[in-house]
């Protein structure tokens, strides 16, 4: 588990350090970009999220037909989570034209409704190469060739950071272009990922022994079972990324700082949460492997090791919110004047209490979705998000419009929701159904020709 997991971990964790500093540069530019680079982005992932979620699923494919020693299928499967991917574009051209009018119809401050407009259409442009990077990826995690994965990632991430210094602020001949440079870097992180997942699995040796060429037709029969799987898997992911985003978009009714605190806060959570999704990745790849090879008590025990190391993980990282606040927030203080920042930290420090109370069930939720995903128990996973999703949005929406609550009565509704998620997943995991579960069509061997009959003798007895 550790060799697996931790190529993916360190891959994430990447991901997490390059949102971090990407706010942190946002902050130094203004408050006002930070607090409008939490809506527009989770509005963008938003829009992503349904291809994401199949591209994704893809590594459940890739790893049971490793485990199961049926290779040629692999560029197939793969190929079709690149089309879907591809076909996302028109959906992405509208949505571009439409954000001027989406979020300027929010009640959001003006000056935040531009900047989440500038920073939504520049991040758009690198949807459709961020999706299909993911499905290029799936082959890599599937077959467990993680460190290729974390290479890619880490460089990505490097790149982003190096591009929002340049961009947001204008530096080495570059306009300074703020929250919009912000989004063009990542956009343009996704397009060389894209790009070099391309060169990676067009290699030779890649390409005769998994069918990455041939395999690149669109095959309706593989298309129908990937998005048979794959579609509650791109709705959970749906379900829960556009509840964050509702109820961010709750909080930047209460006003600026609040907004800002909630994304600073996020921002520092994702330092803890981010890593979490390489884990989930080694957990569903490692128990499609093992449920390939008819190992359904070695992908239990997979998936409790996982559990064991992200708890200790996400432990730790609960008590240093709680005891070292302040320590996370260095950076972004460094960047403003004190005054400025006072406010907004003493808010944070606040906000994450409520991080480290769920810091621990949301290690539950990440390791034992992942394992139902491995297995292919997404009917069960898109329950859980349809009604763990929709009953703490409500909540925090008649809360905040209706019944005078603030900022505190939507983050208690956050850790409520991630109570019921882990709590849910734990539970249907011990009850073992996954155990029998297969997402791959079985393998029904082709028959050998009978061997002809050996030829009678005409001898006289034959008469």
């Amino acid at each position: 588990m550790l060799a697996l997991a931790l190529p993916l971990v360190i891959s994430t964790a990447s991901w997490s350090i390059m949102h971090f500093v990407d706010r942190m540069f946002l902050l130094w530019h203004s408050r006002d970009a930070m607090a409008a680079a939490m809506p527009a982005g989770l509005t963008f992932f938003a829009l992503i999220c349904f291809p994401l979620g199949i591209a994704t699923y893809v590594n459940t494919f890739v790893a049971q037909y490793e485990g199961a020693g049926r290779r040629r299928e692999v560029g197939r499967v793969v190929w079709q989570g690149v089309w879907l991917g591809m076909a996302i574009l028109p959906a992405v051209a509208a949505l571009v034209w439409a954000a001027p009018m989406v979020f300027g119809s929010l009640g959001h401050p003006p000056r935040i409704a531009v900047r989440e407009t500038l920073y939504f259409q520049s991040l758009a442009f690198g949807a459709v190469p961020g999706v299909v990077a993911h499905a290029f990826a799936s082959f890599f995690t599937g077959r467990g060739e993680t460190r290729v994965v974390m290479i890619v990632d880490c460089g990505a991430s490097a790149l982003n950071i190096v591009l929002d210094y340049f961009w947001i602020f204008g530096v080495a001949g570059f306009p300074e272009l703020g929250i919009e440079g912000a989004g063009w870097a990542t956009a343009t992180a996704h397009w060389a990922k894209c790009l070099v997942y391309w060169r990676l699995v067009t290699r030779r040796r890649y390409v005769k022994r998994y069918g990455l060429i041939t395999g690149r037709r669109l095959d309706w029969p593989l298309l129908a079972r990937l998005l048979r799987f794959g579609t509650p898997n791109a709705v959970h992911m749906l379900m829960e990324v556009s509840a964050f985003a509702a109820m961010n978009l709750l909080v930047g009714r209460l006003g600026e700082l609040p907004l800002a605190a909630t994304t600073l806060a996020f921002n520092v959570n994702n330092l803890a949460w981010v890593p979490m999704i390489g884990l989930g990745i080694a957990v569903s790849t490692l128990v499609g492997q093992q449920l390939g090879r008819d190992r359904p008590d070695m992908a239990a025990r997979a998936t409790w090791t996982a559990y064991i190391m992200g708890s200790l993980y996400m432990g730790t990282m609960a008590v240093l919110y709680l005891g070292a606040p302040n320590l996370w927030l260095l950076g972004h203080a460094a960047g403003t004047s004190p005054a400025e920042f006072n406010a907004l930290r003493d808010l944070t420090v606040v906000l994450l209490r409520f991080v480290a109370v769920y810091c621990l069930l949301d290690a539950m939720n990440m390791v034992f979705v992942s394992a139902l995903r491995g297995a292919g128990d997404m009917r069960f996973v898109l329950l859980v998000a349809l009604v763990t999703a929709t009953l703490p949005v409500t909540a925090a929406w008649l809360g905040t419009e209706y019944w005078g609550m603030g900022l505190y009565w939507v983050w208690t509704c956050v850790t409520v929701w991630v109570t019921l998620m882990g709590v849910s997943y734990f539970a249907r995991f011990l009850h073992g159904r996954w155990r029998t579960m297969r997402v791959i069509e079985p393998d029904v061997p082709e028959p050998r020709p009978e061997a002809p009959e050996p030829p009678v003798a005409l001898g006289a007895e034959s008469f």
